[in-house]
């Protein structure tokens, strides 16, 4: 097809904002960016998708996040409320993921998706856990993916809080999966990582086992120094601190995403720039578990590959990058903490780097020849003059939830106007209340 009547935001190494310009989409990449007429006048036979002058922008990428966390809204934890985060994990998150089945799994997936679709993210790196529901997990949300029609890497995260016999059965999961990936069996929408909940809950023996499993096919997707427990427990039990540990067992590298990096030394900081590893910024769960603040700055002085995910917060990716620019600047009592730039070198140029590298090159996050036809629709108007260089304080201070009205993965239109054209919101919310309430009974009842 051939987009026209957009002012096109580019990203990639210069942004642009392009106006009286048109695309050109063939086999899911963009081929031509040509002045307007040129394209539907040399390629007759086109379908043409009118933007009505709207913004036409690559679509959101998400380094970081739960499906899964899709059911705990509004789920009242019994007992008394939490007061740390390692009570968090146990009252809340150990619960609701034990008590997911097969359903569950599908479900909560699905409505995160149909979330991701409608706020613009059309690239999600997720964290899967379903303790009850492992062998098969991850073909159930591969399945939700292809009705979807999203771009994703898939792992699930290997512990051995529920036991010896259930962390092998995920690391046998990641492996099997990993392999139909290998194989190309999960087409051209879908990666992996290999798994790993955090140090604190995955044993020697059992990172030992992943190690063997994945035999260096991929990358590893890990929490890692969230919570200051992760790090007391890497201490006590290998004598050493999370991030080396984990270098030292061969988990970090260039293909590896860890998650959080809250609780960090200047030394560690230089083994995650030294090794090229992800680290996924998540504000907004970070704030909403009381766990500290990632030194982002630091990380990027230093060359750290930062990344912005949300942890199984909403798919409004530009609600992180509103928290991830004010948290800072808070935090540090100095409001020339966090520009603007750097919320876009997590949002935009490292997250755009990590999906370029885990598909192998074929590039994602920016509209330029070459590039991977994910692109959004988003109906905004300015009330002040936009420019490239301005651009990140528009999407910070006018940038609004349900401004997307159209996304677009490899060039399949999976929302028009405002209307998702594959999957049915309205039964797949319904479908979800009814297992959802089914899950939560089974949360209070362990």
């Amino acid at each position: 097809m051939i987009i026209t009547n957009g002012r096109i935001v580019t990203w990639g190494s210069e942004n642009q904002v392009l106006e009286g310009y048109e695309l050109l989409i063939q086999e899911g990449i963009i081929k031509e960016i040509q002045q307007a007429g040129k394209l539907v006048a040399a390629h007759p036979e086109e379908d043409v998708l009118n933007a009505r002058g709207q913004l036409v922008m690559p679509g959101n990428i998400c380094a970081h996040t739960h499906f899964y966390g899709a059911f705990s809204r509004g789920m009242a934890i019994p007992g008394d409320a939490p007061k740390d985060f390692s009570e968090i994990l146990a009252s809340l998150w150990w619960k609701l993921d034990k008590s997911l089945d097969e359903e569950g799994v599908r479900l909560s997936a699905l409505v995160c998706l149909v979330d991701a679709i409608k706020y613009g993210t059309t690239t999600l790196f997720d964290h899967h856990a379903s303790p009850n529901c492992i062998d098969g997990s991850l073909d159930i949300e591969y399945e939700a993916l292809n009705r979807a029609g999203l771009r994703a890497s898939l792992c699930y995260e290997v512990t051995d809080r529920d036991g010896k016999d259930k962390a092998l059965a995920g690391v046998r999961e990641n492996g099997r999966f990993i392999s139909r990936v290998v194989r190309g069996e999960a087409g051209p929408l879908v990666r992996a990582h290999f798994g790993l909940h955090a140090s604190l809950t995955v044993s020697a023996e059992t990172l030992d086992a992943c190690l063997a499993e994945n035999n260096g096919r991929v990358g590893f997707h890990s929490h890692a120094a969230e919570g200051v427990v992760d790090q007391t427990d890497a201490l006590q039990k290998y004598g050493k601190r999370v991030i080396q540990r984990f270098a030292d067992a061969g988990v970090l590298g260039a293909r590896s995403i860890l998650a959080h990096g809250v609780h960090v030394t200047p030394e560690e900081i230089g083994l995650l720039a030294q090794s090229g590893t992800w680290l996924s910024h998540q504000p907004r769960s970070n704030m909403n578990n009381a766990v500290g603040v990632t030194p982002v700055e630091s990380m990027l002085r230093a060359g750290v590959k930062v990344c912005l995910g949300n942890d199984g917060f909403s798919n409004a990716m530009w609600q992180e990058w509103a928290a991830a620019y004010f948290i800072q600047k808070d935090h540090q009592a100095d409001p020339r903490a966090m520009n603007g730039y750097d919320v876009v070198r997590l949002a935009v140029e490292n997250n755009s780097r990590l999906a370029t590298h885990t598909f192998e090159g074929l590039r994602i996050g920016t509209i330029e020849p070459g590039a991977a036809a994910d692109i959004i629709f988003v109906d905004y108007q300015p009330i002040t003059p936009l420019t490239a260089g301005n651009f990140p304080w528009h999407i910070l201070f006018g940038f609004r939830d349900g401004m997307v009205t159209m996304t677009m993965v490899a060039g399949k239109v999976l929302m028009l106007n405002r209307e998702l054209l594959f999957l049915d919101e309205a039964e797949i919310a319904a479908k979800a209340r009814e297992n959802a309430a089914q899950t939560w009974e089974r949360v209070n009842q362990l």
